[in-house]
């Protein structure tokens, strides 16, 4: 998608009110503007970007029963996996089942943006929501530098970890972890991905996912100020030992870089404004795995901003946190507490990696360990 996918420009979107305002076209935004614009709502998608889904900053893995959410083209689907394989020094691997898929992710949130474009929703790119004037009043900022205005009825902020609609009602996401990631080439076929748990990945891990020839290979963990190597620089380790294990071969062939919420927002509803997906921190903890939790809370959020609409009552809104925390609460909490406790005891990483990771039975048991 390398235009506007309605063919709307930011004037013509400003000089009409909308009835909901989604911030973000990645798969929650869209999949709230697809869900409200099908209920018969009025909604505008604005994003920074000039492309949905570019540049890409993702592992590129999603689970098999997305499907039964988001049907997908063979051209977004690359490979099935079939595992997850997690290595640990002094263990053998364990492996768990993992039924699922790597994507195009670029692709992926095209179809979802095109799909909420047929159902009605309007998408303004390279426009960012800059400000909130009043409770229905949204300043839009296009690329070329105008301003413009806009009245709405409910905001749903899906604009990512460093959400500018968070930070409008005080909620800044403090708990992100960097991660970097490279595009490589496999030596050789691979069906599962792999997790790597390291005591230099500080509370975090490194990862390998084939695609094709292909591979996402990258590192997600809390640095120390002022640590040393950088992260950039235990990327290069991390490929230079997949290299030597005959995983990669070659250089790599690109770079990505950017940051995963691992704890969910206190609220994700104040007033007329949802948020959702990474905005909410909905993101699991352990494993930043998100864009299964982003399609279904956007698919929530853009049903009760639609009724809340139709019916007039803003009190409904509370209705998605309700709807979305009994779905995903539980698992977002202990993944939060199992993350404080391994941040906190990262220095005695052999006694308690078991229980900071999803493939081990420790990770389960209960009670669920305090920092």
């Amino acid at each position: 998608m390398t235009r506007n996918p309605c063919g709307a420009t930011a004037r013509e979107a400003a000089q009409s009110d909308c009835d909901i305002l989604v911030v973000g076209g990645g798969p929650a935004g869209s999949s709230a503007a697809l869900a409200a614009a099908r209920e018969g709502a009025r909604v505008v998608v604005v994003d920074r970007r000039r492309v949905i889904g570019v540049p890409v900053q993702c592992a590129e893995y999603i689970p098999a029963m997305l499907l039964n959410e988001v049907p997908l083209d063979r051209d977004v689907l690359v490979q099935p996996i079939r595992a997850l394989k997690t290595l640990l020094s002094g263990c053998r691997p364990e492996e768990m089942p993992a039924p699922g898929y790597t994507i195009r992710r670029d692709r992926f949130d095209q179809r979802l943006a095109a799909s909420a474009e047929q159902a009605g929703a309007r998408f303004l790119l390279s426009t960012a929501a800059v400000a909130r004037r009043d409770a229905h009043t949204v300043e839009l900022k296009h690329k070329t530098g105008r301003r413009l205005l806009l009245k709405v009825q409910v905001i749903i902020g899906a604009d990512g970890p460093r959400s500018t609609v968070a930070k409008w009602a005080g909620l800044v996401q403090r708990n992100l972890i960097p991660a970097v990631q490279a595009r490589v080439t496999l030596a050789q076929a691979m069906d599962a991905t792999e997790v790597y748990l390291e005591p230099a990945f500080r509370a975090g891990y490194g990862w390998l996912f084939p695609k094709g020839r292909e591979a996402n290979a990258g590192l997600g963990f809390k640095p120390l100020r002022d640590a040393d190597p950088s992260p950039g620089r235990l990327l290069q380790l991390f490929l230079e030992r997949l290299k030597a294990d005959g995983k990669i071969k070659g250089s790599a062939i690109s770079y990505q870089t950017g940051f995963i919420p691992v704890e969910p927002a206190q609220t994700s509803v104040f007033g007329n404004t949802l948020l959702v997906g990474d905005a909410a921190g909905q993101t699991h903890p352990i494993t930043g795995a998100g864009i299964f939790s982003a399609v279904v809370c956007g698919k929530m959020a853009g049903q009760w901003a639609a009724r809340v609409v139709r019916e007039k009552d803003h009190r409904l809104l509370q209705r998605y946190e309700d709807e979305w925390r009994d779905l995903f609460g539980e698992t977002l909490v202990r993944a939060s507490r199992r993350r404080r406790f391994m941040e906190a005891n990262w220095t005695r990483f052999d006694q308690i990696i078991k229980s900071s990771w999803i493939a081990y039975r420790d990770y389960y048991a209960e009670p669920v360990p305090h920092a």
